[in-house]
């Protein structure tokens, strides 16, 4: 029996972003084997970006890198020249599926697209990244995640809600814009890897960054489709709350009572105090029409105690809210400690660091950590020795060539 939901799946990744990186990564964590190609030298572009320890730059010891290559394997190779494309060719031959995230077109110029590929491998489940998809107008355009978050509409709707449409629009925090892309690429593999055990026929899979993103909006990215109604960071007043984020006496805590029975919970957390008796709050439309009053009403309870205080009391009476959690609360967080999720990972170079594990459990196939991030090409003569039957003289004749 598999100890692992995806043991003896074969994966080659060829990318440079984190979305293409993260895709893998659940794969590897999920019990597939990952080789993951590097440019030789300076290594994943991930390497170069931090936080470091101390804030040293390293490139072994990139928090950025480390999370998003663990269980992976690393080869260094540049497939650009004949030979590194023709060593690439040979890896493909003996994997289940493919993952790069280069400009589209750019891998088919040096004679790797998935036309010639499938020649030498029927069955290669191929998948590209690129911000905007293989075609359209937009299809050779570059963009980060601050232009994919412009781009999808999602920075427009920043901060929501927001009374000045005025204020210039946020990006969404941390590496939504690219960690959201490979959920969904992710997902794309697997039902093609399934498809595949009942044709026994590859193929392949392109993802538009941007058109993922619009898919995540859901709601708002077809308001104007059906309606003309153009969404903004005002908010849907109809649907408008009291609470929201509200500042308390060591932090802020956030509520969220769309319910009636949520709404009366609330009330009697805060004491029951007589306004809340009064007409003007004493249904969902009215509180929609006044939540701006009413949360400032809410709030005078809220900064006089703490976030915990009002989280626990909050909870025993069923009432939706929580504490605004620092990076420092939630490493921190029992809930978090009890389940395990952060874990602790001992890299040859950086030490002992910890990161986040999966938020899922498995009953009879758990996640495992088995092995730290890869040190650069650490893995070239197991690869292309050990089953490529490349000899220790011939790697080093690759190496100067600047191949691997």
């Amino acid at each position: 029996m598999q100890d692992t939901c995806l043991e003896g799946v074969k994966i080659l990744e060829y990318c440079r972003t984190v979305t293409g990186a993260y895709t893998t990564k659940i794969m590897a964590d999920l019990g597939a084997e990952v080789i993951k190609i590097e440019p030789p030298m300076e290594g994943d572009e991930a390497r170069r970006k931090g936080p470091f320890p101390d804030d040293i730059p390293h490139h072994e010891k990139s928090g950025l890198f480390l999370y998003l290559n663990s269980n992976k394997l690393s080869v260094t190779m540049d497939p650009r020249k004949p030979t590194g494309g023709e060593i690439f060719k040979k890896l493909v031959r003996d994997v289940d599926i493919l993952v790069e995230d280069g400009a589209p077109g750019e891998i088919e110029q040096w004679g790797l697209g998935y036309e010639e590929l499938k020649k030498i491998n029927s069955g290669l489940i191929m998948t590209s990244i690129t911000p905007y998809g293989r075609s359209g107008p937009h299809k050779d355009y570059k963009a980060y995640q601050l232009n994919l978050a412009n781009v999808s509409g999602q920075a427009y709707l920043l901060p929501l809600p927001s009374p000045d449409l005025e204020r210039p629009p946020v990006k969404p925090g941390g590496n939504l814009c690219n960690y959201d892309p490979a959920l969904m690429a992710l997902i794309a593999i697997l039902a093609a890897y399934f498809w595949k055990g009942v044709s026994g026929e590859g193929q392949f899979i392109e993802i538009s960054k941007q058109e993922t993103l619009i898919n995540m909006q859901r709601i708002e990215s077809v308001t104007y489709a059906n309606s003309g109604v153009v969404m903004n960071r005002t908010g849907r007043q109809a649907s408008a709350m009291p609470g929201g984020v509200m500042p308390c006496k060591d932090g802020y805590v956030v509520s969220v009572t769309p319910e009636d029975h949520q709404w009366n919970s609330l009330i009697k957390l805060i004491g029951d105090p007589d306004w809340a008796k009064q007409d003007w709050c004493k249904d969902r439309n009215a509180r929609s029409e006044n939540a701006l009053e009413l949360t400032k009403l809410i709030s005078k309870w809220m900064v006089k105690r703490t976030k915990e205080q009002i989280y626990r009391e909050g909870q025993s009476l069923s009432c939706p809210v929580a504490p605004l959690h620092s990076t420092e609360d939630m490493v921190k967080s029992e809930q978090l400690q009890a389940r395990g999720f952060f874990v602790e990972m001992d890299h040859s170079v950086a030490g002992k660091m910890k990161f986040p594990s999966a938020p899922y459990h498995f009953s009879e196939t758990p996640w495992q950590l088995r092995r730290a991030a890869p040190l650069l090409g650490e893995h070239n003569e197991e690869i292309y020795c050990g089953r490529l039957g490349y000899n220790r003289e011939e790697l080093v004749k690759l190496r100067e060539a600047a191949i691997i």
